[in-house]
């Protein structure tokens, strides 16, 4: 779990800061329009793209693991056969449908230049929901590489493209429309590139297959078809294949877009709930910071989170399906600490140091408010998506799936409650509520089905250690501005940045140890790479413990 959740945040990392890079020099070179039109049609992309991929693949995934786990491999064939032609008939659906309702959706949202970039992103989807079917198979056999791989050649063709044709249009004269639109083709060529990787992996891997001794295999004909607690039945018909994907697929995709969704509603809602009360400048440029700089930045500290919630899912099922109890608690409760340690210290440079990342990044530190809120919020995104991935092993799509609608109509109410009076403050408010309502139902239902509780009594020292650290993190980012203002450009806001990075990374887990959140007895459940860096704050904290006897 853990080698597949390095690669896939290390490719997930390497592919976020690319795509921040990509929002950065599209800041410089276009106005308003130009932003809001491409940001419109890269949130309905996502968006479209979780709904045409996010479920399947993971119910694939699923799917594959526990059956590989009890020795099924020619159903696992069949499944993977099925799955590569539902992708071929999405990527169509998709790609008509996003070419045909572009102008309407661009009035409806108020932005009736994003129709040209809706238009230009739309073929991308031919591939995609084919690029997601084969992610999900190298997934459920655990083998994350392709998928890490490939995502890091789609960003960099993405990337790559999309600046070189807005720059290229700038400078051949076309408006900030035109520009946008051609910032959005950069996810054609990315699906292309990302395609062919795909393509290599999966020649290699049958390769490997095929020089492969045939391992003995549980006969199906006589495997019961509901099985144990746990074991999947036997599919033998294409029908049922299909039947069982969407089964499992549906409640996970709904769950998977939450995010997507919640950006959706967004960008959709902001200027016509804050026409109410709020000047038409001030809700364009809100919208401008909200889907160039906030969802950007708030977009890095759940990286981590995505990819340990792709491996976790087979491993979990794999476990679940097998009945092992031990090793389901196991992995259960080292998932859910991990993405809460790794999570936290990102977060907190993201939220507290908003301005000076703000103003690293982008023109200027506009809108360090709304990055801030934002990026505050992604912790209980976090916790959220990888408790509702320990679910999909556990069987428990569809609790997961009513805790995750809950919370959007939540989101929704609250929107439509405080945005017309708060702006883009009460949206952003709504959205940190939504998923910290999802994460403690998804918390409780854990804890009721395995008995795993992620921290147990210690959260009093980990919400004690949060708290310094925001502190002292506040007034480095505050003071830290003021001592470096004299060197302009963009020098203060990269030593601020640098400096609080620094404090947060080297204090968190020496505070971790002192509150008591970290200790010994848990250092043999990580790997022996991150028991080598834990070692040294457990040590002061021994030394610390005798002195004081």
């Amino acid at each position: 779990m853990i080698k597949g959740t390095l690669i896939l945040t290390a490719a997930a990392l390497v592919a976020r800061v690319l795509g921040v890079f990509q929002r950065v020099p599209l800041e410089y070179a276009m106005n308003d329009i130009g932003k809001n039109a491409f940001g419109l049609a890269n949130n309905v992309y996502l968006l479209l793209l979780v709904f045409a991929t996010a479920g399947i693949p993971s119910a694939i995934s699923k799917m594959v693991s526990e059956r590989l786990e009890l020795g099924r491999e020619a159903e696992v064939k069949r499944i993977y056969r099925a799955a590569i032609g539902f992708g071929i008939f999405a990527g169509v659906v998709m790609t008509s449908a996003l070419l045909l309702l572009a102008p309407l959706y661009a009035r409806l949202s108020d932005v009736p230049d994003a129709t040209l970039a809706i238009r230009a992103i739309a073929p991308s989807l031919l591939l995609f929901p084919v690029i997601a079917m084969m992610r999900g198979y190298f997934q459920g056999r655990q083998f994350m590489t392709a998928g890490g791989v490939s995502q890091i050649v789609e960003q960099i063709a993405r990337v790559a493209t999309a600046v070189a044709l807005v720059f290229a249009l700038q400078s051949w004269g076309y408006d900030n429309k035109t520009m946008a639109a051609g910032g959005a083709f950069g996810s054609v060529l990315g699906s292309l590139a990302a395609f062919a990787v795909m393509l290599w992996y999966a020649y290699k891997l049958r390769e490997s297959d095929r020089h492969r001794p045939a391992p003995t295999m549980a006969p199906e004909s006589t495997t019961s078809r509901s099985g144990a607690q746990g074991s999947p039945p036997v599919l033998s018909r294409t029908r049922e294949i299909y039947a069982a994907i969407f089964r499992t697929s549906i409640p996970i995709l709904l769950t998977a877009m939450t995010v997507q969704l919640i950006y959706f509603i967004d960008q959709t809602t902001l200027k016509p709930l804050s026409a109410w009360r709020f000047a038409h400048d001030t809700a364009e440029g809100w919208l401008a910071v909200l889907v160039t700089n906030a969802q950007s930045i708030a977009g890095i500290p759940p990286v981590l989170a995505i990819a340990l919630s792709t491996s976790l899912l087979p491993v979990i099922a794999a476990a679940f399906a097998s009945g092992d109890t031990e090793r389901l608690r196991r992995q259960t409760t080292l998932a859910l600490r991990i993405a809460i340690f790794s999570g936290m210290p990102v977060v907190l440079v993201m939220a507290v140091g908003a301005y000076p990342v703000n103003g690293l990044l982008f023109s200027a530190p506009k809108g360090s408010a709304i990055v801030g809120m934002l990026a505050a919020g992604t912790i209980f995104q976090i916790t959220m998506m990888t408790s509702n991935s320990i679910l999909y092993g556990l069987s428990r799509q569809r609790l997961a799936m009513t805790h995750t609608l809950t919370g959007i109509a939540i989101k929704l109410v609250l929107t439509f409650a405080l945005t017309p009076f708060f702006g883009v403050y009460g949206l952003v408010a709504a959205t940190s509520v939504c998923f910290i309502f999802v994460t403690v139902w998804n918390m409780m239902t854990i804890r009721s089905l395995t008995g795993v509780q992620a921290l147990g009594n210690r959260w009093t020292g980990f919400a004690s250690a949060v708290a310094l650290l925001v502190t002292v993190g506040s007034a480095i980012s505050y003071f830290g501005i003021q001592l470096f203002e004299p060197l302009g450009g963009k020098w203060p806001y990269l030593f601020t940045t640098g400096i609080l990075g620094l404090f947060l990374f080297a204090c968190y887990p020496l505070l971790l140890v002192v509150f008591g959140v970290l200790r010994a007895e848990d250092l043999e459940s990580y790997p022996a790479r991150i028991r080598r860096v834990l070692r040294p704050f457990l040590r002061f904290s021994r030394a610390r413990a005798r002195s004081a006897g």
